[in-house]
């Protein structure tokens, strides 16, 4: 009884060892990291930033990215439990490589439109409902859901969401002038770059899983 318990839990940790663990959070973290550079969100949080004092929007910005990982790697670890290991590798592969081609193609920064601020009774609640609606079904979540379903849930939200909270931490402080500085073109390459690694390692999973080997 104890154990059954306890089984929904030990799934969210996922099982393995410390160094397995925090290698699943570091790639988390990389991936989503590089991913998030120059991305919608950072924009929100320095538009949001440049009127209203910092502290609001980080905390915002970070109910946000907590609520949106928590969703991801529920359904993560769902898709893990209803559908066979072979079945789950060739969908995060294919999801990966989809990614990866995308920002490989990435031309310049398509998400740097006008953004309209909301009006509200709080700049915390105007940035958690502006990043809340960005990001939603975004491929960052999308990306967190794919982990998940592979990897420890619980490394995978902590590196996903430490990356999302620096990300735009980085967007807050450092503001346009520092961003500017950096080829954004060059960033989004590496993170493609870095998809198309996962997806071959996903893909070598599925067909060990499929195969048995």
């Amino acid at each position: 009884m104890e154990e059954s318990f306890l089984q929904p839990v030990t799934t969210l940790l996922g099982a393995g060892d410390v160094f397995e663990w925090s290698a699943t959070a570091a790639t988390s973290f990389a991936l989503i990291a590089a991913a998030e550079i120059g991305d919608k969100s950072q924009l929100v949080c320095m538009t949001l930033a440049s009127r209203h004092r910092p502290m609001p929007v980080m905390l915002g910005a970070l109910a946000a990215f907590a609520v949106l990982n928590t969703l991801a790697v529920v359904f993560g670890v769902a898709i893990a439990s209803w559908l066979p290991a072979y079945v789950v590798g060739t969908i995060v592969a294919i999801l990966f490589a989809t990614f990866g081609v995308h920002a490989l193609r990435t031309t310049d920064d398509g998400d740097d439109e006008e953004l309209v601020e909301k009006s509200g009774h709080g700049i915390f609640f105007t940035t958690f409902a502006l990043l809340t609606v960005a990001e939603f079904g975004d491929k960052t979540q999308l990306a967190v859901v794919a982990l998940s379903s592979t990897h420890a849930p619980a490394a995978v939200w902590l590196g996903a969401t430490v990356a999302l909270a620096a990300t735009s931490a980085l967007g807050i402080l450092a503001g346009r002038t520092i961003l500017q500085r950096i080829p954004l073109v060059l960033l989004h390459r590496l993170s493609g770059a870095f998809f198309l690694l996962l997806a071959l390692v996903a893909a070598w999973q599925a067909y060990a899983a499929y195969s048995g080997v």
